[in-house]
C-alpha cells in the first residue's frame, strides 16, 4: 500500500460513512413523513399475492415495457443500480489496493462477464434515456412533452451520476487490464481488455478512478438525502413499497371501483357519520391516507400520466403529474408543522396548537407557517410580499378531470390519481358546497327525478314503442325464462341517440331468443355521475335504492345476470354495488352479442364483394376499456359485422377519453379545445365512414363533435367530405349486418 492509495482509501471510507449515514437517516425521515397521512389498514395482505405483484411489476417492468425502447432502457438501468452494487465494494477496496478483488467471486470469469454486460447495458440504457429526454424536451415539442413541468436539473444530475458510474467501471477495469491485474479471460471482459490495450500502465489510475466512483455514488446519496422530495431519485427505493401497497391485492390497477370514503382508517358509514369527528374526503393534505403521501413521494416525474391525460392534451390546466407534485411539495412543506402538533382538531374545528406554541412555531419557521395555512383547493392569491398564499390545487384543475383512468393505467409506480382527485371533490361537495354551478342541476335531477336529465320516470319505456315485439317489464320478480335483467340506463331511456342503441340490443336479443326483462319505471340512475362528482351522500342514496329494487326483482334466484349498454352502469353495478349487498353477474352488451355471434345464434349477412365493405373506426369507452379491460369483444363484433376496422392511433389502453366521464358530461369546457372535438378529429383522420363505440355517453359526445365538424369541415376533416359520416353503437352496426342492411 502506497501513501496515495492510503489517502484515496481514507477519503473513500469517509464519503461512504457520510453518504450511507445520511441516506439511512433520510429513509427514516421518509418513513415518518409518510406516517403523517391518515390510517389505511386495508393494504397489508395477502403478503404472498402482493409480493408477487411487486416483483412482477418491478423486476418484470410490466408497465414500463409497454413503452418499448424506453422501458427496455430503463430496465437495464434499474438492474444496473442493484446488480452493480458490488462494484462499489470493489472500488472501495481498489482505493487501498489497485489489485483488490472480492474474495473468490472477484476471480470468477462468469462474474467478470456479468459485470461487463450489466455495465455496458447500463451505460447504453442511460444514454438512450438521455437522448429521449432531449428529443422530447419542451423546447422541442412544447407542452406536448411529457417532461413539461418536471425538474430537469434533478433529472440531469441523476442521469450523469448513472453514466459516470458506468464509465468509471470500465475505466477501472481498463487500467487493471493495462497493468495485468484483470483476472478474467478476454471473452469475459472484452471491452475492458480492449481498453487496456490502449491505456498506459498507470497503477495509481486504478485507485484514483475507484475513488471518483465512490465519490460520485456518495454525492448522489448525500444530495438525495438532503432532498426528500426528489422523486426522480427516491422512486428507486419507494416504488417497491408503492407497488406492494397498491389498492387492489389482486394486482390490478386502482381503476373500476372508486376507493370507499375512509375516516380513521375505516369505511365511513354515512348514516352514522359525524362531520365534526369524521373525515369527509380530503380538505387538507393531512386528510389523505399514508398511501396517498407515499404516492406523492414516489412520483418519478416521468410524465406518462400527463402525456395520456385528455385534459392536458386539450390545453387545460390539469396535469396528473403536476397535481401530484403540488401535493408532494405541499406535504413536505407542511410536515414540520404537523409533526410539531399543528393541525385542525376535527371535533372542534380549532387549531390543535396553543396560541403560544403556534406563535413560537410561526416565529421559528414563518415560511412553513405560511405554507401550512394555505388552503388545499383555491385559486391563485399573492400577498403584499409577493408570496403565494392561494390554494395548492386550483379548482379548475380539480374539476377538469374526466376520471378516465389514463393516468392510473400508465403510471409505472402505481400512483392512484383518480382516487385522490375524487377524495378532494368529496370534501368540496359535501363539506364546502363548492362545485361548478352546472352540477347543482345534476344533483337536483338525480335526487328528485332519479336521472341526470330530470325527465319524468313514466317516460322510461318510450324507447320500446313501435318495436315488433313486446318488451317484458318486471312487475314483481323476474320470470324463470328471462335469463337476463336488461338494465337500460338513463341515457338508453331518455337520450334519443341512446334509445337507438337500446332498441338495437333489445332486437338482437329477441332475434337470438335470449330471455330478458326490464325494470321499466322502477329503474333509476346507478349514481355513477354523483359519485365521480364527489357527492357520496347522493350516490349512497341512489345505490341503496337501486340495490333493493334489483334484489327484489331477482327474488330468490341465485343466478343474477344483468346486461347493460352503458359502461358507467356496467362499472358501478359490477364493481361498486357489491359493497352495498348487490352481487350480480354483469355483462356489457358487446360481450353478450359477441357470444351470440360465436354461438351462431346471430348470423351476419356479409357483403359478397369485399370492396363493398365499409371502413369504420372504434372508440374505446374508458369505463369499458381501461376501467374494466373489455377490449376484444367489441372488435370481434365489428369484424363479424362485415366491415373493415381502422384503429385510431390512440386505442385500447391508450384510447383518448370522449370527455364525458367524471360528471363532465354535465359541465361546460371553458378552457382549451373540447375533448370530444379532439377525439372526433382523430376518428375522422382514419378516413372511416362510421365511428363506432359501445357507450351512450361516448356516442353523444362524438356525435356532437361530428356535428360541429360537419358544420365546419375545414377545421378537422382533412379536406374530405364527411357529410355522410355517422356515429353508431356497435350493436347498431351488428343489427344492420344481421338484417342485411348497409
Amino acid at each position: 500500500m502506497t501513501w496515495w492509495s492510503l489517502l484515496c482509501g481514507v477519503i473513500a471510507v469517509a464519503f461512504l460513512i457520510v453518504g450511507f449515514g445520511m441516506l439511512i437517516r433520510a429513509g427514516v425521515q421518509i418513513y415518518r413523513h409518510v406516517r403523517l397521512g391518515r390510517p389505511d389498514p386495508h393494504r397489508a395482505g395477502p403478503v404472498g399475492a402482493r409480493l408477487k405483484t411487486m416483483l412482477k411489476e418491478s423486476l418484470g417492468h410490466t408497465r414500463m415495457l409497454k413503452w418499448g425502447i424506453v422501458g427496455a432502457a430503463h430496465w437495464f438501468v434499474m438492474i444496473g443500480f442493484g446488480a452493480l452494487f458490488l462494484t462499489l465494494v470493489e472500488a472501495t477496496g481498489e482505493t487501498f489496493s489497485p489489485s483488490f478483488e472480492i474474495p473468490w467471486l472477484g476471480n470468477q470469469a462468469w462474474y467478470g462477464l456479468f459485470v461487463e454486460f450489466i455495465a455496458l447495458t447500463t451505460v447504453l440504457g442511460i444514454l438512450t434515456l438521455i437522448v429521449i429526454r432531449q428529443r422530447q424536451h419542451p423546447r422541442n415539442v412544447g407542452l406536448k412533452s411529457r417532461f413539461a413541468g418536471s425538474n430537469f436539473v434533478q433529472a440531469y444530475f441523476v442521469e450523469l451520476v448513472i453514466l459516470g458510474i458506468g464509465l468509471c467501471i470500465f475505466g477501472i477495469r481498463g487500467f487493471k487490464a493495462a497493468n495485468g491485474l484483470l483476472p478474467y479471460p478476454t471473452w469475459a471482459a472484452p471491452i475492458s481488455t480492449w481498453l487496456g490495450s490502449w491505456l498506459p500502465a498507470w497503477l495509481w489510475a486504478i485507485s484514483v478512478i475507484a475513488l471518483i466512483k465512490v465519490i460520485i455514488s456518495m454525492v448522489w446519496a448525500i444530495v438525495v438525502a438532503r432532498n426528500l422530495s426528489m422523486g426522480v431519485a427516491w422512486h428507486r427505493f419507494l416504488a417497491f413499497f408503492n407497488i406492494y401497497f397498491k389498492r387492489e391485492d389482486s394486482g390490478r390497477t386502482a381503476l373500476g371501483a372508486l376507493k370507499p370514503m375512509l375516516s380513521n382508517g375505516e369505511v365511513l358509514d354515512l348514516d352514522e357519520a359525524d362531520p365534526e369527528k369524521d373525515t369527509f374526503g380530503a380538505g387538507r393534505v393531512e386528510d389523505f391516507s399514508w398511501k396517498g403521501w407515499l404516492d406523492f413521494s414516489t412520483c418519478t416525474e416521468c410524465g406518462r400520466c400527463q402525456s395520456q391525460c385528455p385534459a392536458w392534451n386539450t390545453a387545460k390546466p390539469l396535469s396528473p403529474k403536476l397535481l401530484v407534485l403540488a401535493l408532494r411539495d405541499h406535504s413536505f412543506a407542511k410536515a414540520p408543522y404537523l409533526r410539531a402538533g399543528g393541525g385542525v382538531d376535527p371535533a372542534t374545528g380549532e387549531e390543535k396548537m396553543s396560541e403560544a406554541d403556534l406563535a413560537a412555531y410561526a416565529h421559528a419557521d414563518p415560511l412553513g407557517m405560511l405554507e401550512a395555512q394555505r388552503p388545499l383547493i383555491g385559486g391563485p392569491e399573492i400577498d403584499d410580499q409577493g408570496r403565494n398564499v392561494g390554494g395548492i390545487i386550483d379548482p379548475e384543475v380539480l374539476w377538469d378531470c374526466t376520471t378516465c383512468g389514463a393516468c392510473v393505467e400508465q403510471c409505472p409506480v402505481d400512483i392512484e390519481h383518480v382516487d385522490h382527485i375524487v377524495d378532494m371533490r368529496r370534501y368540496q361537495v359535501m363539506i364546502e358546497s363548492e362545485f361548478p354551478s352546472e352540477l347543482g342541476g345534476l344533483f337536483r335531477n338525480l335526487e328528485n327525478k332519479g336521472n341526470p336529465w330530470g325527465q319524468n320516470n313514466k317516460d322510461r319505456m318510450e324507447w320500446a314503442k313501435d318495436l315488433p315485439f313486446e318488451v317484458p317489464v318486471i312487475t314483481d320478480t323476474i320470470e324463470r325464462d328471462h335469463e337476463y335483467l336488461f338494465w337500460v340506463g338513463c341515457a338508453g331511456a331518455f337520450d334519443d341517440r341512446g334509445k337507438k342503441t337500446t332498441r338495437a340490443v333489445a332486437e338482437l336479443m329477441h332475434m337470438a331468443a335470449v330471455g330478458f326483462a326490464v325494470l321499466g319505471t322502477n329503474e333509476t340512475c346507478t349514481g355513477d355521475p354523483a359519485r365521480r362528482a364527489g357527492n357520496e351522500f347522493l350516490f349512497q342514496m341512489l345505490a341503496q335504492a337501486t340495490v333493493e329494487t334489483i334484489n327484489d326483482a331477482f327474488g330468490e334466484r341465485t343466478s343474477r345476470k344483468i346486461v347493460v349498454t352503458c359502461p358507467h352502469c356496467f362499472n358501478t353495478l359490477s364493481n361498486e354495488y357489491g359493497d352495498l349487498g348487490g352481487n350480480y353477474e354483469v355483462i356489457h352488451h358487446t360481450q353478450l352479442l359477441n357470444r351470440l355471434v360465436r354461438d351462431r345464434r346471430l348470423i351476419v349477412r356479409k357483403p359478397v364483394d369485399r370492396a363493398a365493405r365499409q371502413d369504420v373506426t372504434y372508440h374505446d369507452p374508458c369505463y369499458l376499456g381501461r376501467h374494466n379491460k373489455v377490449y376484444t369483444p367489441p372488435r370481434e363484433l365489428i369484424e363479424a359485422s362485415g366491415v373493415t376496422l381502422t384503429e385510431m392511433p390512440r386505442n385500447s389502453a391508450r384510447a383518448l377519453c370522449c370527455g364525458a366521464g367524471g360528471a363532465r358530461m354535465w359541465m361546460e369546457e371553458k378552457i382549451g379545445k373540447r375533448i370530444n372535438l379532439e377525439r372526433t378529429d382523430e376518428a375522422l383522420d382514419t378516413g372511416a365512414d362510421k365511428i363506432l363505440t359501445g357507450c351512450p355517453f361516448c356516442k353523444v359526445m362524438l356525435t356532437d363533435g361530428l356535428t360541429a365538424r360537419q358544420g365546419a369541415p375545414a377545421e378537422g376533416a382533412g379536406g374530405r367530405d364527411i357529410a355522410d359520416v355517422e356515429v353508431l353503437d356497435v350493436a347498431q352496426m351488428l343489427l344492420a349486418g344481421v338484417k342485411g342492411e348497409r
